[in-house]
């Protein structure tokens, strides 16, 4: 909201109040007459407030300049509206040659110069004025304060957004590099063994690359793309053997479009591979579930943990600790990652709410 629109909204405001005061007066125009010139001050110290203390001295953090000058500012207008103006007007009466209204008769007093009515001596006019304009320019200064936490409000959550999507870039070109290295090694490792197998090695990797191009571009895919990619990546990891590794998978997917973020779940089988010692056969396994409705996806992974620690590539693989940072960024408060290890297998369990 500028300013502009900020004075129109205090404008509107205390013309309604001064309106609604006036009907609960009985439409007296003695009423609007006395107070029509607070009305017109009241709206001179809001501008002074909008468009110069606020952003002049207040916004700026100048705080003991904007007390000292909003204190001069309303007892400065409060002595023009109480002795200036009411003057002016007497004189130019005077000059009309009309007298000025009589003030009320004082009453029957005592000797010693009391009232014999007791009654209190009402607040003078200058006391209503002062609270009449500090009123106004309080009540716009805290709509001043309101608004300006709102915006940083405001630009805390666009900032926060911005290094969210900053931070979920820098997480995805981790995993594309990375995959890329372990397919090339895969194809490598391959070419060496059979080229027949090359050649569908190849078939595989440029599926999966149009997939971590293209699609991977977009915030979220349907979950039958990732399913393709991950029965991709086994196939071209199988394809470095003749013989057939203990990898099984199962898919139950009520909807092929439900959507989830993409290579999300792929870093679990990149570990998987690495760790199980697989390529032994004998005494070792991946066994891969996803169960997917319409409001969850329920994966799974258990692979086996040789006896000894396997020594890989010295690149090691971008990890959990990746997925996890996703998963705080992309499912807040509707994920559980729940990791079990023994000293046989290791575990992962990850259940996302797709509602959320």
């Amino acid at each position: 909201m500028n300013r502009h629109k900020i004075f129109i909204f205090h404008v509107a405001l205390w013309l309604l109040i001064w309106a609604t005061a006036w009907i609960f007066s009985g439409g007296d125009s003695q009423f609007a007459g006395e107070n029509f010139m607070a009305l017109l001050f009241q709206i001179l110290v809001i501008a002074i407030l909008i468009y110069y203390t606020v952003p002049q001295l207040l916004l700026k953090k100048k705080y003991v300049a904007f007390t000292i000058v909003s204190i001069v500012i309303i007892l400065v207008i409060t002595l023009i509206l109480t002795r200036i103006i009411p003057n002016s007007i007497l004189g130019i009466e005077g000059e009309m040659g009309r007298l000025p209204r009589p003030g009320p008769r004082p009453g029957p007093r005592f000797e010693d110069g009391q009232s014999l009515s007791g009654n209190p001596r009402p607040p003078s006019r200058f006391f209503i004025n002062v609270l009449l304009i500090a009123i106004a320019y309080v009540i716009a200064t805290l709509a001043e304060i309101f608004l300006f936490a709102k915006r940083k409000e405001e630009e805390i959550i666009i900032n926060k957004n911005v290094a969210l999507q900053t931070e979920l870039k820098l997480l995805k070109s981790q995993i594309n590099p990375h995959f890329l290295f372990n397919a090339l090694n895969n194809i490598y490792a391959l070419s060496a063994i059979d080229s027949g197998r090359t050649q569908k090695s190849i078939s595989y990797l440029s599926d999966m690359l149009r997939y971590v191009l293209y699609e991977c571009e977009q915030e979220i895919v349907p979950l039958y793309k990732e399913i393709d990619y991950i029965e991709n990546y086994i196939k071209l990891f199988s394809l470095k053997s003749s013989k057939t590794y203990p990898i099984t998978t199962s898919f139950s997917i009520e909807n092929q479009n439900v959507q989830i973020v993409p290579m999300l779940l792929i870093p679990f089988l990149e570990n998987a591979l690495k760790h199980s010692n697989i390529e032994k056969i004998t005494g070792t396994f991946i066994n891969l579930t996803i169960i997917s409705t319409t409001a969850s996806i329920d994966f799974e992974i258990e692979n086996s943990k040789p006896e000894f620690n396997v020594i890989k590539d010295d690149v090691g693989g971008i990890g959990i600790e990746n997925v996890k940072k996703r998963l705080a960024i992309l499912y807040p408060n509707h994920h559980e990652l729940t990791i079990n290890e023994t000293s046989q297998a290791f575990k992962v369990n990850l259940k996302l709410q797709l509602n959320g």
